[in-house]
């Protein structure tokens, strides 16, 4: 559990509750990635960290290995996505900037704990005035580095830097909601498509590593999120498509027998060989969390350190089962 420093910083500030809020009810139907029909999760679930609500043993996760560490660079973005999971928007600042005087230090632990990769995300990354020098220090260090972006108009003030930067290790992955203007825009506004496609092939006709992240539907969506890609003449570094995410909707609790029952190793939810690190509004520091998509849970808040958040995680929340265990996805891709 997080210091009591970390919940000062995280109570009055969090923009939702543990298992959804009125506001993301209200906007669920706007988006078209919203669980369609969903039941309301039984309010029993997802409360205590040992035993799910029909008393059996909580499935748990250590962190065997750091392989990924994120910088959350800040939740305000250019854009508001009714399914956002994090809500950025350019007004929430529930999370703030890191400086990268405060990433250096996380870069320093990062380094000395084998860590391979270094991922960027937000908000829009871009929308941080300081990333550039992020960028420089995490490829000088020679980690692989992944950067989440939407590809608009915050990354293009940056071309110029952007183009002195090495190419070989460094991977942007432009966020397309779906493979069809029509479903993209209904989730990121009127004229984000093009915007997308044009930051996506100014970067591929740089040089750069791309990569592209989805939604998934339905199972022809990777056949043709691969054509679109053909026709623009982009080959990717990798395509992934996300499940939807619903904190509010109904899902398994993961018990320690799942593990057996479903076939998948306690190794390969995130957690286990991952950790981001935010800083929330109002925190004097920045704090790790166990996950990239658990930034305002307070259970989930490990500490200051990234040698303290080596530890147990329990999959005590609806994105563990609907995201990493029963969706098989992955932030590092």
């Amino acid at each position: 559990m997080a210091g009591a420093d970390q919940k000062e910083g995280l109570g009055s500030h969090a923009p939702f509750s543990l298992t959804g809020s009125a506001r993301r009810e209200t906007i669920a139907a706007a988006s078209p990635f919203s669980v369609p029909d969903a039941r309301p999760i039984d309010p029993a679930k997802f409360r205590d960290p040992d035993r799910t609500a029909r008393g059996e043993p909580r499935a748990k996760v250590w962190m065997d290995r750091l392989d990924t560490l994120w910088i959350n660079t800040g939740t305000l973005c250019n854009l508001a996505c009714p399914s956002c999971y994090i809500e950025s928007s350019p007004t929430n600042d529930a999370l703030v900037y890191m400086s990268a005087a405060e990433v250096e230090d996380y870069l320093d632990e990062a380094e000395a704990m084998g860590a391979r990769e270094i991922g960027f995300t937000g908000g829009e990354p871009f929308m941080n005035r300081d990333i550039m020098a992020m960028l420089s220090s995490a490829l000088a260090r020679g980690f692989e580095v992944l950067v989440l972006t939407n590809a608009m108009r915050p990354m293009r003030r940056f071309e110029a830097r952007l183009l002195e930067l090495p190419r070989a290790r460094l991977t942007f992955r432009v966020s397309l909601d779906h493979h069809g203007r029509a479903l993209h825009e209904a989730e990121r506004g009127e004229g984000s498509w093009e915007k997308a496609l044009d930051g996506l092939g100014w970067l591929a006709a740089n040089g750069f590593k791309v990569a592209v992240a989805g939604r998934r539907l339905g199972p022809e969506d990777e056949g043709l999120y691969a054509a679109l890609l053909a026709r623009l003449g982009i080959v990717p570094d990798h395509v992934v498509l996300f499940p939807t995410m619903d904190a509010g909707a109904d899902v398994p609790e993961i018990s320690d027998a799942c593990w057996g029952i479903l076939g998948v190793s306690p190794a390969a939810p995130m957690c286990a060989s991952s950790r981001m690190v935010v800083k929330a509004k109002g925190a004097a520091r920045p704090h790790v969390v166990a996950c990239t998509l658990l930034p305002y849970d307070p259970r989930f808040a490990l500490g200051p350190r990234l040698t303290e958040g080596a530890r147990e995680v329990a999959l005590n929340h609806p994105h563990c089962a609907r995201f990493c265990v029963l969706g098989g996805a992955s932030c590092s891709g």
